[in-house]
């Protein structure tokens, strides 16, 4: 359904340092890539698609964020949740809602959300129940 998300920077390298350790605490991989344009990639393991792509704007603009956009990535367990939010906090973002269940979504909705150093608003997910 979704081929690639987009992720606006103004500053690659430091974007970069900065979804590091956050796509490698998912398991996502890094693509390689070569290209006149500066972008950054992750993946799934098993798939090139979907593909999170980290990159300055085209037109040579500054990077905005919107308001009412967010990327929401799925984490594989509840404790991913937890050690993506603390990352991304240690790695300079900022709090927009602490790792916890969220009923209102549906019962095993685990998720944390946090903003990036441009101001992206990222939502980290886990839609499963706790093993017994």
């Amino acid at each position: 359904m979704i081929s690639h998300v987009t992720i606006g920077t103004n500053d690659i390298d430091r974007a970069t340092g900065f979804y590091t350790p956050i796509m490698a605490a998912l398991g996502l991989k890094r693509v390689p890539m070569e290209r006149s344009a500066p972008f950054v990639m992750w993946t799934g393991q098993e798939s090139f698609r979907p593909v999170i792509a980290l990159t300055t704007p085209e037109n040579g603009r500054p990077h905005e964020p919107g308001n009412g956009q967010m990327l929401a990535l799925l984490a594989p367990d509840r404790a991913a949740v937890d050690r993506v939010h603390a990352i991304a906090l240690k790695g300079g973002g900022r709090d927009e809602g602490i790792p916890g269940l969220r009923a209102h979504y549906h019962s095993n909705y685990y998720g944390a959300y946090f903003r990036d150093l441009d101001g992206n608003k990222i939502c980290v997910v886990c839609h499963d129940p706790l093993d017994d």
